[in-house]
């Protein structure tokens, strides 16, 4: 019986040291030293943690020997004995670090296959977002079709309504588009707000640029969707709008005019467009840009200038 007891003690105490070993190096050591790459205070700090806890378990050890186990005699802690402790202890802690490092890995595979399983199934998503948009196309082109045969000009308009929303599904998303694309964008834009228009606008639109460079999506719009909401009088007669779009020393250079309605309407200088326009160059340009808007008496003006990249 007193041998039973005597290995149920050893074998809680043993336990014990054991797994102060273990997490002790998987909670405090490791990610507090180690994976943080201070390697040379980790082995330090693990040698003075291994001869602590070493030295704790042997005198333990010897603590309850003496004290419950040993009949006639006190038995000295020798060396030896500190030893074969500390050397079970190593392997102890060698086995927990080998735990970690295999823990971690089953960890990072997890994650791994998890990122896999999102990754597909954005795949997915962006397919069927593309498949029902591309219906639509195709729908819009069929109707082109029907409607070139009784009205051309009907035909035309709803032709450019497809390439807006094919520029917003394929165009938009992107960092950068040709400038040939954000200028059809707008043009396409132009025409169709000038049919709601009851006796028209005169819209002037100066290009004077070489080459086809690329500029961040959605750029020039807010100018534009902001002179058809403010600077154009639906039932007036004498609506004009001057667009010029030009290149100059490494720059581009965006300028809009259009008539005040009242002295309370037109587009405000910092509206709301404007200052999403102006968080967004920030963010694209830093300080390298010039976003001005200006009134006179009779008309609203902007100027937009940006680095060429």
């Amino acid at each position: 019986m007193d041998g039973f007891v005597q290995s149920i003690t050893y074998t809680f105490i043993n336990t014990f040291f054991y797994a102060i070993i273990i997490y002790g190096n998987i909670n405090f050591l490791l990610p507090r030293l180690y994976e943080k790459k201070k390697l040379t205070l980790y082995i330090l700090a693990s040698i003075l943690f291994l001869a602590f806890a070493g030295i704790g378990k042997a005198l333990l050890s010897q603590l309850v020997y003496n004290r419950f186990f040993s009949m006639k005699k006190q038995y000295p802690l020798t060396v030896s004995t500190v030893i074969y402790i500390t050397i079970g202890s190593i392997v102890i802690f060698i086995l927990s670090f080998v735990f970690r490092i295999a823990l971690a890995y089953f960890t990072l595979k997890q994650e791994a296959r998890q990122m896999q399983e999102q990754k597909s199934l954005a795949e997915l998503n962006l397919l069927k977002s593309q498949v029902q948009p591309h219906f639509l196309f195709n729908t819009l082109n069929n109707i082109y079709y029907e409607a070139f045969r009784e009205s051309p000009r009907t035909a035309l308009l709803i032709g450019r309504l497809s390439d807006i929303m094919r520029y917003f599904v394929d165009e938009s998303p992107k960092e950068k588009v040709a400038l040939s694309t954000e200028v059809q964008f707008l043009q396409n834009y132009i025409a169709l707000e000038k049919i709601r228009i009851r006796h028209g606008v005169q819209v002037s639109f100066l290009q004077e640029y070489k080459g086809d460079f690329f500029i961040p999506p959605m750029l020039l719009m807010t100018f534009v969707e902001n002179i058809f909401k403010h600077g154009v009088d639906r039932s007036g007669m004498d609506n004009k709008v001057l667009l010029s779009l030009a290149e100059q020393d490494g720059y581009l250079l965006f300028r809009t005019e259009n008539a005040l309605q009242a002295p309370d309407t037109g587009l405000p200088t910092a509206g709301f467009g404007i200052r999403n326009l102006q968080r967004r160059l920030n963010l694209l340009y830093g300080n390298n840009f010039e976003l001005i808007t200006s009134r006179t008496e009779q008309s609203f003006l902007a100027y937009l200038k940006i680095p060429i990249q």
